[in-house]
């Protein structure tokens, strides 16, 4: 069964949610309070997966505006992407290593902001709880935000098809 799923997973989930996952937890674990490395290696091998997929929609809904925003990367219009793909496929095998490598970038701001928080939870007693639940509100709003934005990713390339 693990060899199955090992053949079905693509590198671009290898390396924009596993390795990020793992490496999330292993860094977390020996730089905080929080140990997130789990006993049981199957659970452990979705665990760090779901963790490298948290990682990964930080850096598609918040890395990326933002980079944007203060102009240090520019993108081509979507239209214009999908048509250079289907010219060039070498853009696609580019553009998951672009992902990738902002993927990481999300890494290490995730693991400096749980660092952080690490710190400031110990110094104000905060309890686990607290940090608990705000994490579940944290992903429930960063997976409604992932949810619209897949959408109208999906929207553009069905008009992009309906409207050639």
């Amino acid at each position: 069964m693990i060899k199955a799923l090992s053949e079905k997973i693509s590198s671009y989930n290898l390396f924009n949610n596993l390795l990020p996952g793992i490496l999330f937890v292993f860094v977390v674990t020996e730089l905080t309070n929080f140990n997130l490395i789990l006993e049981n290696n199957f659970i452990g091998a979705f665990f760090y997966y779901f963790v490298g997929m948290i990682i990964s929609r930080l850096s598609s809904l918040i890395i990326e505006p933002f980079l944007k925003w203060v102009k240090f990367v520019k993108y081509a219009e979507y239209k214009d992407y999908l048509i250079a793909c289907e010219r060039d496929n070498k853009i696609d095998l580019l553009s998951e290593g672009n992902n990738m490598y902002r993927t990481f970038i999300a890494l290490f701001v995730a693991v400096s902001l749980t660092v952080a928080y690490d710190k400031i939870a110990i110094r104000f007693s905060i309890p686990i709880e607290t940090t608990s639940i705000g994490v579940i509100i944290g992903l429930l709003i960063l997976f409604l935000f992932s949810y619209r934005k897949q959408t109208a990713f999906i929207r553009k390339r069905v008009e992009k098809q309906i409207h050639k």
